[in-house]
């Protein structure tokens, strides 16, 4: 995007005509708000990683439970961030290969609207929802 063209806002977005969906402005949207997602992901990590070697070692019982409790709370929290961002790489591929905004499974469009909620989505929510009820049935 160009440095003279002012980003896109949310609202700007859903105001756009459906004959505009996955143009190049909206492409744009979304790769920055994937980016800056990520970005935050990978910031996260590193703050956890220096939090926990920068540890203090608490003499008090007490204290140092507590400390490891908030310790696995955040590492709980970190690895499903972890587990986030190969969503947020593929999702920038669909960008880079025209894919973004499409159904994996139906082709159709996913919508402005899901794909604010979950930008990393690939699926519209009637997709989803086959999806998700096949892995129930099979138990997954």
């Amino acid at each position: 995007m160009s440095t003279l063209t002012k980003p896109l806002s949310e609202k700007a977005l859903l105001s756009m005509p459906d004959s505009s969906y996955m143009n190049a402005a909206q492409l744009g949207f979304f790769r920055d708000l994937l980016l800056k997602q990520r970005q935050d992901l990978i910031d996260n990590a590193t703050m956890t990683i220096d939090h926990l070697r920068d540890g203090e070692a608490e003499a008090d019982p007490n204290d140092r439970a507590t400390l490891e409790e908030e310790n696995a709370l955040e590492l709980r929290i970190r690895d499903r961030e972890r587990k986030m961002l190969p969503r947020v790489e593929a999702a920038l591929r669909r960008i880079d290969n025209g894919q973004f905004g499409f159904c994996e499974e139906t082709g159709d469009p996913i919508g402005l609207k899901r794909l604010l909620a979950r930008p990393t989505t690939s699926f519209s929510i009637e997709a989803q929802e086959r999806h998700e009820s096949r892995q129930r049935i099979q138990g997954k």
